[in-house]
């Protein structure tokens, strides 16, 4: 199944994953402690603004992390700088930017993670869905962009990069984690060969 973009957040954990038919040739980097998606050095160069952003952005001083499939990630994080609680980060950051005006009408999909709590939330073309969640949950820009509960053993930043890359979701790229505890925010990337 093909489910494009997706994430994976929990209290503590989250995950993302870039699958895509159409812009393989991508990467996850760390760029100033974001992690960002970026084109490979051999993909075919494209002016399409959904192809490079920050997939995951932290907010340290609150120890938070944000995990998203677009530009919106960027101002959910500057939100939660400004002291938002994540509920309202996520939906006004959603809100204001609202799906993709691609050929697809592609959903953009967030988390909002600490250590205790995690908050889920999708813009599409029919609703905005933001909801807080006690366990794993999945939301995906295309097939599954209801949240629901996800499988997820991984323990760790990189455990959780590694699993969403291996699953068997089609088309796999490039993946990113994050963990949040009281030691602090570790980030994790999992690109492809």
């Amino acid at each position: 199944m093909y489910v494009g973009r997706f994430l994976v957040a929990a209290p503590g954990l989250a995950a993302y994953r870039v699958s895509s038919r159409s812009f393989p040739n991508r990467k996850v980097i760390d760029r100033d402690g974001s992690l960002t998606v970026v084109p490979t050095d051999d993909a075919e160069p494209t002016d399409n603004p959904y192809v490079s952003y920050n997939c995951v952005r932290t907010v340290d001083d609150r120890e938070l992390a944000v995990v998203g499939n677009g530009s919106h990630v960027d101002p959910v994080a500057e939100k939660l700088e400004l002291g938002y609680p994540a509920r309202d980060a996520l939906v006004s950051a959603l809100f204001a930017l609202d799906f993709e005006k691609d050929d697809y009408d592609t959903p953009r999909i967030a988390a909002v993670v600490g250590a205790d709590s995690a908050v889920v939330g999708t813009v599409r073309r029919d609703a905005l869905l933001v909801r807080e969640v006690d366990e794993p949950t999945l939301v995906a820009t295309y097939e599954k962009d209801d949240p629901e509960p996800f499988a997820l053993a991984a323990d760790g930043a990189a455990a959780a990069a590694s699993e969403l890359y291996d699953h068997s979701f089609e088309h796999a790229v490039c993946a990113a984690g994050v963990s949040v505890d009281a030691a602090g925010i570790e980030t994790a990337i999992h690109n492809g060969e």
